[in-house]
This record gives C-alpha cells, sequence and structure tokens, in this order.
C-alpha cells in the first residue's frame, strides 16, 4: 500500500531553512522563517510565561484531560483579549487546537461539516498554509486581489471590486492583523468599508489573528476583528498563541465561533468539540494553560503587556532604520513602505533572481517572493542588509 505514496514537494519556507543551516558562511543572515527572534538570534521564553510556568510546576497536581474544547477558563481568557465586549458572550463557542494552524483545519472542516457548498475567498497573496489545507481537504477556494506588487501597499480599490463576487454563505478569510506574508494592513476606515460589503454579500467573516499585539498594540491589532463581531450574525476565528506569547512548541491555538443566538452557540459548541474528538481527540492543555495564567493574574499580565509591548516597539524601530539604510543606498523612497507596514513580515517587491542573489552571493536568506521576517534584523546587519539589497536592484 505504501508504496502507492507519491513524493509531496517540500515546504519552501522550512527547506529554507535547511539550506541555511548548512551554509558554513560566518556572516549568514536568516530573514525566513517567521519565528520571533532577539537581537541575539534567540527566541526567549517571556518572563511572565516563564513565572507562570514555575507556578504551574509547584501548584499542578493532575495531568488528566480537561474537556473535548479545552479548558473553559482558556476560553475565557482568550476571548475577552480578542474580542472584547463587542459581542454577546453567550453567542460564542470555543475550542482549543494544537496551535493556529489545528484552529484553521478545524474552522474549515466546520464550513464543510455545514454541506453549504461554500467557496472560502483568500488573499492574494496570503499565508501559504491556508490555501494548501483548503486544497488538501477538497473545498472550493478563489482569491480576492489584496496587494499592489508596485507599490507595496494595500490594492484596496481592486480587494473591493474582486470581493464583489462574492456570493451569499461564501467565507471570506481575512487577516485580523499583520498580514502574513505582506505586511500590508487595512485601516480603520477600509475594515468598515469590507464589513459593509460582506453584510451587503451575506458573507460570512473568518478571521485569521496570530499576531495580536505585534503591530499596533493589543487593542488596536483587535480592532477590524471586533468590528465584524459587532456587525455579523456569524463569523469564524482562528487564533495563535505562539508569537505573542512566544509558545511555539507548546502547539496553543483556539477557535471561536459566533453564531445568531445562544441557542444555535451551543449546536456550533457541540460540533467543534465532535471535530476535536475526530481529529485529536482532548486538546495540549500545557500552553493554554499558561496563557490562561498570565491573562488572569494582574501582575504576570502587566509583565507580559510590557515585554510584548517592547517586541513590538522593537521590530517597528527595526523597520525604520532598514528603511532608512535602504533610502540611503539606494537614494529613493521605494523601501519607506517598510516602515509603514506592521508585524513581523514585509515582502520587499524583489524578483525571484534577485532572491538567489542575495543568497548567493551575499548569505542572505528570505522567502522567493522576497517575504522578510524583520524579527531577524538586528543593529549589526541591517546596514549590511541594505547594502545587500541595492546591490542586486
Amino acid at each position: 500500500m505504501l508504496d502507492k505514496l507519491k513524493a509531496l514537494p517540500a515546504d519552501k519556507i522550512l527547506m529554507l531553512s535547511t539550506l541555511f543551516r548548512a551554509d558554513e558562511r560566518d556572516t549568514k543572515v536568516d530573514l525566513g522563517v517567521g519565528v520571533y527572534k532577539n537581537a541575539e538570534g534567540h527566541t526567549p521564553i517571556m518572563r511572565a510565561v516563564k513565572a507562570a510556568e514555575k507556578q504551574l510546576w509547584e501548584s499542578e497536581n493532575t495531568k488528566s484531560y480537561t474537556s473535548l474544547p479545552g479548558d473553559a477558563a482558556f476560553h475565557k481568557a482568550m476571548r475577552d483579549l480578542i474580542l472584547g465586549d463587542s459581542v454577546d458572550h453567550a453567542r460564542v463557542s470555543a475550542c482549543a487546537t494544537p496551535g493556529g494552524t489545528g484552529a484553521i483545519h478545524n474552522v474549515f472542516e466546520t464550513i464543510q461539516m455545514t454541506k453549504s457548498g461554500a467557496t472560502v475567498w483568500l488573499s492574494n497573496p496570503t499565508w501559504a498554509n491556508h490555501p494548501s489545507i483548503l486544497k488538501h481537504l477538497g473545498m472550493k477556494t478563489a482569491t480576492y486581489d489584496y496587494f499592489d506588487e508596485a507599490t507595496c501597499a494595500v490594492d484596496f480599490d481592486a480587494m473591493i471590486k474582486s470581493l464583489g463576487d462574492v456570493q451569499k454563505d461564501d467565507v471570506v478569510l481575512l487577516h485580523g492583523c499583520c498580514h502574513n506574508p505582506t505586511g500590508a494592513n487595512l485601516n480603520e476606515t477600509q475594515w468598515q468599508v469590507v464589513a459593509d460589503l460582506l453584510l451587503e454579500k451575506e458573507a460570512i467573516p473568518f478571521i485569521d489573528i496570530a499576531y495580536q499585539g505585534f503591530g499596533d498594540g493589543l487593542d488596536k491589532d483587535s480592532y477590524g476583528t471586533r468590528l465584524l463581531a459587532s456587525k455579523f450574525p456569524e463569523m469564524m476565528i482562528a487564533a495563535s498563541c505562539s508569537k505573542n506569547f512566544g509558545i511555539y512548541r507548546e502547539r496553543c491555538g483556539l477557535v471561536l465561533a459566533i453564531s445568531a443566538d445562544a441557542d444555535a452557540a451551543k449546536i456550533t459548541q457541540g460540533s467543534l468539540a465532535y471535530l476535536n474528538r475526530q481529529n485529536f481527540s482532548f486538546p495540549p492543555d500545557h500552553g493554554a494553560r499558561l496563557v490562561t495564567m498570565v491573562l488572569t493574574d494582574p501582575a504576570l499580565r502587566k509583565d507580559w503587556e510590557e515585554e510584548l509591548e517592547a517586541v513590538r516597539t522593537g521590530m517597528l524601530d527595526l523597520r525604520q532604520k532598514l528603511a532608512n539604510g535602504l533610502r540611503r543606498e539606494t537614494g529613493s523612497d521605494r523601501f519607506g513602505f517598510i516602515a509603514e507596514h506592521r508585524g513581523m513580515f514585509s515582502r520587499l517587491g524583489l524578483t525571484e533572481a534577485q532572491v538567489l542573489r542575495l543568497r548567493d552571493e551575499h548569505a542572505i536568506y528570505m522567502v522567493g517572493d522576497s517575504r522578510i521576517n524583520i524579527a531577524g534584523l538586528n543593529d549589526s546587519n541591517v546596514d549590511i542588509i541594505a547594502k545587500a539589497v541595492a546591490s542586486v536592484l
């Protein structure tokens, strides 16, 4: 049987990491994989998470399962963080998952369970796992215009025009903040326009929010999500705790589903728990419990918010330094958009050939579409990178 399997293409980003590790040049720079790193190139454990882990080690007295949807305290803490008071909590169902990817997968399967035949609309471009999972599940997809390759900004007119083809009950996937891979985000006025259009179309919004707190701050980064939650009778959300809590390997994610009323929410809750049972049974709890402790303990939460804010402002500073360095090296404002983008990523607008030259000639590794991880920059390499990019233009 197994001899009938066919070799599948390697993940391009993970393959890039393999090439980087094999590169013996001391000057190599990794701007590829989307993991936060500090100036020393290390992904640290956040102070509040470390403190919560110590408390948990001292107080935890069982490793038994929680429940199929996970711990209710985690659901509440994350619901409040993401949605605030934007929606009646009785309409919200929640389910813990193995990471944000697990949450996305469960949302797609929930859509399948409705047997609506809905098309799932993705931004062009979007995170590579979105279309990959949809293809694996055999679901119908379409794309809407989003990014202007020439200006490296949101092409909002084209976006609205292409969303005009959305049909009733179609699902439109939107990045809650810090768009991956472009770093180009909708402003508040644009969020309002998108909300009104999708309401008119009777479409279902699906928010993927993986970087809350990395862009403009915890509350501002949730603006679009909360706006839609306040307006729509139904909505889906997939959240990740990997980035803003720094617990990548704990695989901590969450599905939030908004139903039309409390009775419908109970049915939705049962469906989410059913999918957990079919896919992996009980969700992992360690990371979820740490997140819950951090969000509900005033001292831990204060420390976490302070460290998260330092991470956010540090990336904004690196963005400005790279934009300044490229302005100096190229004599133009061509790359000024880098300072305007938010989150861990920006697309530089380079060709694949230029990206390969940066790798071969300068040991600078980035994804083929010229997406860079801003957290891979630091004060010692930002000018080197600026010079190298200018040299391949």
